[in-house]
């Protein structure tokens, strides 16, 4: 199962609509996490892999989305997404916590259940 690729739109719509909201109002229906990433970033490539992994581990609890900062330079500029990967955790009523780096799965495991609450 792919993960799903967000544009301007897309992430309006299932995420933050920065346009209409002044403070971070989440759209989603369950917690999510944001990959910002670039085809010629290597640890961008070693993270793929994972995220596609705990996606199907978490199956409907969480999803997980992609966002190509060549593609998408206005919603990387949005977020001050300097460096990739760049992770946005989005739980459901809190504000969103980045972390930057290819980080090994337990960490993401360990950082979806402080973050965003949920585990398998």
């Amino acid at each position: 199962m792919a993960l799903e690729h967000l544009t301007k739109a897309t992430f309006q719509e299932k995420v933050f609509n920065w346009e209409q909201n002044k403070e971070w109002k989440y759209e989603g229906q369950v917690p999510c996490l944001i990959d910002f990433y670039a085809d010629w970033c290597s640890p961008c490539k070693m993270v793929a892999p994972i995220l596609e992994e705990l996606q199907k581990e978490y199956g409907d609890k969480l999803v997980i989305y992609k966002v190509n900062t060549e593609n998408e330079r206005e919603l990387a500029g949005v977020f001050g997404i300097q460096s990739i990967p760049s992770l946005l955790f989005v739980p459901m009523n809190e504000q969103p916590q980045m972390a930057m780096g290819a980080l090994p799965k337990d960490t993401f495991k360990k950082a979806i259940a402080d973050v965003l609450k949920v585990t398998i």
